[in-house]
């Protein structure tokens, strides 16, 4: 992959295993799960489940799942295994103690939702998502209608003032004041998360924010997937590799307890 200026992008190393106190900042498609054709063909896996289970255990609830996804979809996903979860792109998160914190939808996502399933009714495979605090413009199965559906999205940013957040093969228009960094951020200043070594895990343009937030606050972000221009410091070849790396974080962290 070339950035803007055509350099290559570099191939990002492997993330190091052993970290001190870690807090884990992980997104859901593409890094947990792999991409579907469409949002509900994602399903609950049992290694995934298995794997969040250790992390809470080994890190003491220093994870969190944040994602693009609503936190019901969140829990049908990771199977009820992550008790920390932001959703939403920031926009609604589930602290560590299991409360809620959720901003109120801007008036516009309704207005977007409609002309979203206005666009799709004579455009076979475009899928249109209800988030409620967003609206989601799928065209992985429609390629073709990428130009046009771009055209759309911009347009309704321009007139309502929702966000325009562009993703892999979706475009989102949502209730500004919120991102993954922002979502990062906030966790990080409370228990359990307080004083951790922060580590996003992400692949889509949506989890830069999560990568400069973490670097920031001393830690760092990882991407998984394809070399591409990142602030992430690590990189992962895809979700496999992913569960392996947190499988062996847990394993370190445990064995760390064990010599102490």
């Amino acid at each position: 992959m070339t950035s803007s200026a055509g350099a290559a992008a570099p191939t990002l190393s492997a993330p190091p295993v052993s970290i001190a106190r870690p807090a884990l900042f992980l997104d859901l498609d593409g890094v947990l799960a792999p991409l579907a054709p469409t949002p509900e063909a994602v399903l609950p896996d049992a290694r995934r489940t298995a794997v969040l289970h250790r992390l809470e255990a080994a890190l003491e609830g220093r994870v969190a799942i944040v994602s693009g996804r609503t936190l019901s979809e969140i829990d049908r996903i990771s199977d009820g295994a992550a008790r920390a979860a932001s959703g939403v792109h920031g926009l609604e998160r589930r602290r560590g103690d299991g409360s809620l914190e959720r901003r109120p939808a801007d008036p516009g996502v309704r207005r977007a939702v409609d002309e979203f399933h206005a666009f799709a009714a004579d455009r076979p495979g475009v899928i249109v998502e209800d988030k409620d605090l967003a609206a989601g413009l799928h065209y992985r199965q429609a390629p073709a209608a990428a130009a046009a559906a771009a055209d759309l999205a911009r347009r309704l940013a321009g007139e309502t003032g929702l966000a325009l957040q562009p993703g892999a093969m979706v475009l989102e228009l949502k209730t500004p004041g919120a991102d993954k960094g922002v979502a990062v951020a906030a966790f990080m200043a409370e228990p359990p998360f307080k004083g951790a070594v922060p580590i996003m895990l992400g692949d889509d343009l949506t989890d830069e924010h999560g990568f400069a937030a973490a670097e920031a606050l001393g830690g760092f972000g990882v991407l998984v997937g394809p070399p591409r221009p990142t602030v992430a410091r690590y990189g992962l070849a895809d979700v496999a590799a992913v569960l392996d790396w947190l499988e062996a974080v847990a394993g370190d962290v445990r064995a760390g307890e064990a010599r102490a």
